[in-house]
């Protein structure tokens, strides 16, 4: 049978000291019961606080977890798109290489197909190619003159002088000292 502490207060007002022995002890143990002591205070502080850390852990890890995988997720898609930025560019810079690499290409099969032509014409006399058109127009010209060269000499034409030449001079003194001619 346990008493509780209003049972004890109530026996404790009811006659003052005229408990016996049994009892006083009965209450005196009762009394020391109810005090808490400084261990059994501490291990209810902690374990409250213990409780509640468990508790804020259990409630809000799920959001800080969350939080932070919110913000991994914001670095990787900055980092994906900086990825493609250098991906773009490095295939920009790719392209304008191949660029100039067929163009370095073509204009060196141009020069071979050049050389070949001058070494075959070189050694069977023959000439092959074309002319721009300053070229032509400057070839047609020494052409024309030619022709017109040749058929001068060819006619005779050529060594007629335009203008008549006399072929009479008048005398002149002789510059000679004491030689006896004119002078």
């Amino acid at each position: 049978m346990a008493l509780e502490m209003n049972d004890l207060m109530a026996l404790k007002s009811m006659g003052g000291n005229e408990m016996t022995p049994y009892e006083q002890y009965k209450v005196g143990f009762m009394q020391s019961k109810q005090h808490t002591g400084g261990v059994a205070i501490s291990g209810l502080v902690l374990g409250t606080v213990g409780t509640a850390i468990g508790v804020g852990a259990w409630l809000f890890g799920g959001m800080y977890g969350n939080a932070k995988a919110n913000q991994a997720k914001e670095v990787a898609q900055s980092a994906k798109e900086l990825a493609n930025v250098q991906i773009a560019a490095s295939q920009r810079q790719i392209d304008q290489l191949t660029n100039l690499f067929a163009a370095e290409r073509a204009e060196r099969i141009a020069g071979d197909v050049t050389l070949t032509n001058t070494v075959n014409d070189s050694v069977s006399g023959s000439q092959q190619g074309t002319l721009t058109a300053q070229q032509a127009a400057e070839l047609s010209a020494v052409n024309s003159v030619m022709q017109q060269t040749y058929s001068d000499f060819v006619t005779g034409r050529a060594s007629l002088n335009p203008a008549p030449v006399s072929l009479y001079s008048a005398p002149q003194p002789c510059n000679c000292p004491g030689c006896g001619c004119n002078g």
